[in-house]
């Protein structure tokens, strides 16, 4: 049997699974590091068993609903490849528009960066690689994921802080620009979450009280400690929460602009608190 019927027949399956079709091509190219034409050609071929059983093995993956990424041990995220497992969340695309709005509004050198909720790094490493002169601080309530977060600054030679934090609990010092992504799910819309997102990633770093408001409200209160004069604050926030994450910043800084602005998929995707100068 040619490989491109075990392919067929693992990929019908994994539609009935509720899972994406193409992760098993995905992993697999990744795995064997085969570039599109590669594998395309390797297809038309005929399969080995033990080549069947490899690719039985990424289905019995896929199908127990683990990320693709966390099977292949890495996502892609600004240019990088990160490290990515059960400690935490895997970079979205939509937060990489994220660092794209502070490294295109914030042309200052030296400044300083707080990531609140840092998981993987990716926020924090993307910001401290394409500005080398700013100092960033990665903190987490986690330490499994400072742990990790540690590792792929590292793979990055990357010189950040990290601090084990919950929010600001263990943070003194003040910063021109405070980001986060933080858990934002409502309990109410676990249904909305994919399988493999609800069964696989940290719930830690999913899931907020207050149908999602419980971190933007702490950091709405506590974070004008902790910003410097003309500092800025820039949330990535959930498609439903386009008024709800502004109104608790309108109120806690009353002086500040608050803006909410949408993904490329036309979502209300970030929030951002600043002064009005951009």
């Amino acid at each position: 049997m040619k490989l491109a019927q075990i392919f067929k027949d693992f990929e019908e399956k994994l539609i009935v699974q509720g899972e994406e079709a193409e992760s098993l091509s995905f992993v697999y190219r990744s795995l064997k590091n085969l570039s599109f034409t590669d594998f395309v050609f390797t297809l038309q071929q005929e399969a080995t068993e033990e080549e069947k059983q490899f690719v039985e093995e990424i289905y019995k993956k896929l199908a127990a609903h683990i990320p693709a990424q966390y099977i292949i041990g890495h996502a892609e995220f600004f240019g990088m490849q990160l490290k990515v497992d059960e400690r935490v969340l895997i970079p979205r695309l939509e937060t990489e528009e994220l660092v794209e709005l502070i490294l295109a509004e914030n042309l200052k050198d030296n400044l300083k960066v707080l990531d609140i909720g840092t998981g993987s790094g990716a926020i924090a490493l993307a910001l401290a690689k394409n500005r080398p002169d700013w100092s960033v601080t990665a903190a987490d309530i986690s330490q499994e994921a400072l742990d990790l977060s540690l590792e792929n600054a590292n793979a990055q030679n990357l010189n950040l802080s990290f601090i084990k934090s919950d929010c600001f609990s263990e943070i003194s010092a003040k910063y021109d620009i405070i980001v986060s992504n933080p858990p934002y799910i409502s309990r109410a819309d676990e249904v909305e979450v994919g399988l493999n997102v609800l069964h696989s990633e940290p719930h830690l770093a999913l899931f907020a009280d207050e149908d999602g408001l419980a971190i933007y409200r702490r950091i709405a209160e506590d974070s004008k400690d902790y910003l410097n004069d003309g500092g800025k604050i820039y949330l990535e926030i959930g498609y439903k929460q386009g008024q709800s994450v502004p109104a608790l910043f309108m109120e806690n800084f009353p002086e500040k602009r608050v803006r909410t602005l949408k993904d490329q998929f036309g979502q209300d995707r970030m929030v951002v608190i600043d002064d009005g100068e951009n």
